[in-house]
């Protein structure tokens, strides 16, 4: 497979054509010029390519960097090989992963966004994403900055599993502050690519990766975006292969609500929390009450302590005003709010601003 896919110009169509018609990839090397140009969309220019093509040590040389890294690979005609994503139009034929794709990451829901959130973007898709991970459902997201780096985050704290698609190959991170956050993904789901070791994340490979991010889960949510954000492509391409798309409303006022809004209008469902997800998925709905994990414990708060977070909401207030509100002052406000961060119901933003996390 390997040796195949380094043919300039073939792609993984192309390959699925030519398998099907020889029944194996050592066979579609050997055959002659004349059968393969039999084969659809295969020219004869493209047929001489395969013919002449000697990348045996190309293929070694992927093989060698995959185990370097402890990876694996999957061909589309592999049992282990995504049912999800093999449904799709166009998927890919071959997958490097570092990590373990599981079956129940069948039902997995992807989180994608901008990559400069708001603060208000960033508690949405952690209050989200960890709603969906206490349902043991797989997050699938990109590993980019921002929203996808939130999603990926949120699962593993959460306990829960995730998968991050790469645009390049998995010998590269990207960006690289997320190498850490790799690692761990790589340990708590797994890292993917249909790129070959050593290709650099280009901006034409995006595209192409988002189609397997939605391939591999049951449904798209989006979390702010801007007009032109790629989260939008991944939309685009959940919608061609018969995904769920839900969208994040935000400020009418800001431009990174803009992206959510327009897939709103165009009818996505807007998401205010896990059931408005749930209710659009009735096939999975049995699974997902099967693996509800049980609700935590009661947090017990002291009689200031609910003074306080009766003042908290989920828009962010400045501690100066938060003092007055709750008529305490900032010296033992900030006592309590510290307790109420190690309880996790209150979370400091920047610039000593709390928002409520309950």
């Amino acid at each position: 497979m390997l040796q195949l896919l380094a043919v300039p110009g073939i792609g993984p169509v192309r390959v699925r054509a030519l398998v099907g018609h020889f029944r194996s990839t050592e066979t579609v090397l050997s055959a002659p010029v004349h059968a393969l140009s039999q084969v659809e969309g295969i020219e004869r220019t493209l047929a001489e390519n395969i013919h002449q093509a000697n990348n045996a040590a190309i293929a070694q040389q992927q093989i060698e960097l995959a185990e370097r890294h402890a990876c694996h690979l999957l061909t589309f005609w592999d049992a282990e090989f995504p049912t999800s994503l093999k449904k799709n139009y166009d998927p890919p034929v071959l997958l490097f992963v570092k990590g373990d794709l599981r079956a129940d990451d069948e039902s997995a829901i992807a989180i994608v966004g901008t990559r400069v959130p708001t603060e208000y973007g960033k508690l949405a898709a952690e209050r989200l994403a960890a709603a969906i991970a206490s349902r043991r459902m797989t997050i699938v997201s990109g590993l980019a900055r921002g929203i996808d780096t939130v999603a990926h985050q949120t699962a593993i704290k959460s306990g829960g599993r995730t998968i991050a698609v790469l645009g390049c190959g998995l010998d590269i991170i990207y960006p690289p502050e997320n190498h850490r956050l790799a690692q761990e993904i790589s340990q708590h789901g797994a890292l993917v690519s249909e790129y070959f070791f050593g290709v650099k994340p280009d901006a034409v490979n995006f595209p192409r990766r988002n189609r397997i991010i939605s391939g591999l889960a049951c449904g798209v949510l989006v979390v702010e975006a801007g007009e032109e954000s790629g989260a939008l492509i991944t939309a685009q391409t959940a919608l061609e292969q018969g995904r769920e798309v839900f969208a994040v409303p935000g400020s009418i006022f800001s431009p990174k609500s803009l992206g959510p809004h327009r897939l709103i209008q165009d009818g996505a469902k807007l998401v205010m929390n896990i059931e408005d997800i749930l209710v659009e998925l009735p096939q999975q709905l049995d699974i997902f009450d099967e693996r509800k994990t049980a609700e935590p414990p009661a947090v017990n708060l002291t009689e200031t302590e609910q003074k306080v977070l009766a003042q908290l909401s989920h828009e962010p207030i400045h501690i100066d005003l938060l003092a007055r509100q709750a008529g305490l002052p900032t010296a033992q406000l900030l006592a309590v709010l510290l307790e109420l961060e190690f309880k996790n119901i209150v979370k400091q933003l920047p610039g000593k601003f709390f928002v409520k996390l309950v």
